[in-house]
C-alpha cells in the first residue's frame, strides 16, 4: 500500500509540477496559435512552403528553419504540428517540424553549448537537422496515399479562403510575442522592475508545504510547486470550467461565460509572468519585464482581434477549443505516467546500462529519454548530471535527440492529431534515428577515424535511399526537387 501511495504522489507531484511550470506561458498561447493556423490562415499560404505538393528542397528547410525560432518543448510544440498539418501541410515537413523544433532550436543550442560544450551543441544540432529531414521524407513516402488524401479533405474543407487579412496576421504574430515573451529566460524579460509586499502571513507556510509535497532538485530535474503554481492550477481549473461552457457553442454566438473564460486566460498569463515570492513579511510581488512583455502582447492581441470579422473571431476560439479537447487530456494523462514511472527509475543505473557506446547503451538512452522526459532546457542539466554519473556522451546525444521528441505525453497527443500507425511509424524512425546518431558520436569521442564514421552513416543513409527509391518506383510517387 505505501509503494502504491508513493507512485501515486509521484503521478501527482510531477502533473503539479508540469501544470505550474510550463502549461500556462507555454501550452495556453500555443493552443491559441494553432486555432488562428486553422482558422485565419488560407490553406495556399501553408501549401506554398509547407504543402505535400511543394518541392522538397523548400518545404523541408522551412519546416526546419520554423522549427529552430520556437524555445518549446515537445508538448507544446504539438498543438503547433496539428494546427500547420490541418491546415494543408505535408505530412513530411510537418513532421520535420514537430521533431526539430524542441531538439534544435537555437535556445536549447546555445544551452546545450554553455551547459556540455559546443562539440556537443554542433553535433546536436547537425544530427537533429540532418535526421529530423531524414524523417520526414520517410514518413512522407510511408504514408504517401494517406497525405494525399488528406490534401483532398483540407481542399474540401479551407476551400473558400482565398487571402489573410492584416487583423489575422496581427492576430498570429501577436499570439506569437505572447508565446515568447512568456518562454524565453532573457534578460530584460527576467529584470525586475518594481516590488510590492502583500501582508499574507500564511504564504511562507503554505510553501513550506508545498515542498514537501512536490521536492524540488534542479539536478534532478525535479522543479517542485511553487505558491504562485498553486495558485496558477487553481485558475487553470477555473478556465477550463467557464471555457466548457463559453466555447463549446462559439459558433452559434458568445455569452457570458465565453468572456469569463477569455479574461481568466489574460489574467492568469499576466499572474505567471510576475514574480511572487513568500516570506516572513508576507507574499512578494515582483513586476518582470516579463509581464510588461506578456501584457502588451495581449493587448495587441485584443486590438487585432477586434478588427475581425464575428465569424472569423469565433471560428478561431473554436478551434482553439477543439484542440484543447482533443490534446490536453491525453497530456495529463501522460504526464501523470511519467510521474509514476520516473519513481521507479534509477539514475543510478545509467553508469550500469549506459556507460558505454554499443547498440543496448543507446538503446537504454532513448527508453529513458521516454520514461525520463523533462520540459525544454530543462534536459541539459539533467544530461549533465547523467554525464557525471558515467553515461557515454554517445547515449547522452541518443537521449537528447529521443526526450525531447519522445516522452510519453507527446506521443499520446500526436496520436491523437495524426493516428496510431503513423505515430508508431514516428516514434521507431525516432528511436532509430537517435540510436544512430548516438553510435556515430560516440564512435567519434571514442577515436574511431572519422572516414570510417563518415562511411558507416553514408551507408546507412544509402540503404534509407534505396528503399524509399524503391518505394517511390512503386507507387509511383513523383519526385519533387
Amino acid at each position: 500500500m505505501d509503494t502504491f501511495l508513493h507512485l501515486m504522489n509521484g503521478g501527482a507531484g510531477n502533473l503539479a509540477a508540469y501544470l505550474a511550470a510550463h502549461v500556462l506561458l507555454c501550452l495556453v498561447p500555443a493552443f491559441f496559435i494553432a486555432g488562428a493556423m486553422a482558422a485565419l490562415i488560407p490553406k495556399p499560404s501553408i501549401t506554398r512552403w509547407l504543402g505535400r505538393n511543394a518541392p522538397y528542397r523548400v518545404s523541408y528547410p522551412a519546416a526546419a528553419a520554423a522549427g529552430s525560432l520556437l524555445a518549446v518543448c515537445s508538448c507544446t510544440i504539438v498543438p503547433l504540428f496539428a494546427g500547420i498539418y490541418k491546415k494543408g501541410a505535408g505530412l513530411g515537413p510537418a513532421i520535420t517540424f514537430l521533431f526539430f523544433a524542441p531538439a534544435g532550436n537555437i535556445l536549447a543550442l546555445a544551452y546545450t553549448g554553455s551547459i556540455l560544450g559546443a562539440e556537443f551543441a554542433f553535433a546536436r544540432f547537425a544530427l537533429s537537422l540532418f535526421f529530423g529531414i531524414g524523417i520526414g521524407l520517410t514518413m512522407a513516402v510511408l504514408f504517401w496515399r494517406d497525405d494525399a488524401s488528406h490534401d483532398a479533405q483540407t481542399d474540401a474543407l479551407f476551400a473558400e479562403q482565398a487571402d489573410i487579412g492584416a487583423p489575422a496576421i496581427g492576430v498570429l504574430l501577436s499570439l506569437i510575442a505572447v508565446l515568447i515573451a512568456g518562454t524565453l529566460k532573457l534578460w530584460p524579460l527576467t529584470a525586475t522592475l518594481g516590488t510590492v509586499t502583500l501582508p499574507l502571513p500564511w504564504a511562507e507556510a503554505w510553501q513550506a508545504t508545498l515542498t514537501a509535497w512536490v521536492p524540488f532538485d534542479a539536478a534532478k530535474g525535479e522543479e517542485g510547486v511553487s505558491l504562485q503554481g498553486s495558485l496558477l492550477i487553481l485558475l487553470l481549473v477555473l478556465i477550463g470550467l467557464s471555457a466548457w461552457k463559453g466555447l463549446e457553442n462559439i459558433v452559434e454566438g458568445a455569452n457570458r461565460w465565453t468572456w469569463v473564460a477569455l479574461g481568466l486566460a489574460a489574467a492568469t498569463l499576466l499572474v505567471a509572468a510576475l514574480r511572487l515570492t513568500p516570506g516572513p513579511a508576507g507574499l512578494e510581488v515582483a513586476l518582470t519585464g516579463r509581464a510588461v512583455a506578456v501584457g502588451l502582447a495581449m493587448a495587441a492581441v485584443l486590438h487585432y482581434a477586434r478588427r475581425l470579422d464575428v465569424d472569423a473571431w469565433r471560428a478561431w476560439l473554436w478551434e482553439a477549443w477543439r484542440f484543447v479537447k482533443q490534446i490536453f487530456v491525453l497530456l495529463v494523462v501522460g504526464v501523470f505516467v511519467v510521474g509514476i514511472v520516473r519513481q521507479l527509475i534509477q539514475p543510478e543505473w545509467i553508469q550500469n546500462l549506459a556507460g558505454r557506446n554499443d547498440l543496448l547503451a543507446n538503446v537504454v538512452a532513448v527508453v529513458f529519454g521516454v520514461f525520463m522526459y523533462f520540459p525544454t532546457l530543462v534536459e541539459v542539466p539533467v544530461a549533465h548530471m547523467f554525464l557525471d554519473l558515467g553515461m557515454h556522451r554517445g547515449p547522452l546525444l541518443a537521449y537528447l535527440m529521443a526526450d525531447p521528441e519522445l516522452s510519453l505525453q507527446s506521443i499520446l497527443m500526436v496520436a491523437a492529431v495524426i493516428g496510431r500507425p503513423k505515430t508508431f511509424a514516428y516514434v521507431g524512425l525516432v528511436a532509430v534515428f537517435s540510436i544512430v546518431a548516438g553510435l556515430a558520436y560516440g564512435a567519434w569521442v571514442d577515436g574511431f577515424d572519422w572516414a570510417w564514421i563518415v562511411g558507416g552513416l553514408g551507408a546507412f543513409v544509402g540503404v534509407l535511399v534505396a528503399a524509399l527509391s524503391w518505394l517511390l518506383r512503386q507507387r509511383a510517387i513523383p519526385a519533387r526537387v
